[in-house]
């Protein structure tokens, strides 16, 4: 006897808060997981430097605090972070305009170049796969990205 056929679906499971809690969980987790898989074979960053890069991108110029408190790691683990980055030629450092104990972290040239094409390679495996969905399945996903940033923000 097949225990998949008793096994309750995603829409049953997600009818309350908590089981909605669980899917998505797993579902984010998984696509998580496959987009990490899309990344380019030469690219040798761990994801966590990765989201170093891409927080510069977005944001400018931050400093070791700043990424800590974005990433939501602790300022030591930033630094060592940043060294690797700064030793691969990644990012620079450079004094604060108005606060002399500060230094900003600034991507380089190679880090601009690695998060674009990064990015490039994950958003087209991610397109593709969109394409396969109907209108309405895409439509509900717009609705639902700026849900799911929110709750990614969420403390």
């Amino acid at each position: 006897m097949s225990y998949a056929n008793d096994m309750p679906t995603v829409e049953k499971v997600a009818r309350t808060d908590a089981g909605l809690a669980s899917e998505l969980r797993l579902s984010v987790m998984r696509l998580r997981r496959r987009l990490a898989n899309e990344r380019h074979p030469d690219n040798e960053l761990s994801l966590n430097q990765m989201a170093v890069l891409g927080a510069l991108y977005r944001a400018g110029d931050l400093t070791v605090g700043e990424l800590a408190t974005r990433e939501r790691v602790q300022p030591p683990s930033m630094t060592r972070t940043v060294n690797c980055l700064e030793q691969g030629g990644y990012v620079a450092r450079r004094p604060h305009e108005t606060d002399g104990r500060q230094v900003l972290v600034v991507l380089t040239e190679s880090g601009r170049s690695t998060v674009l094409a990064d990015r490039a390679r994950r958003d087209a495996w991610l397109a593709t796969c969109l394409r396969d969905l109907t209108a309405e399945e895409r439509a509900v996903l717009r609705q639902a990205a700026p849900i799911l940033e929110r709750l990614a923000q969420n403390d």
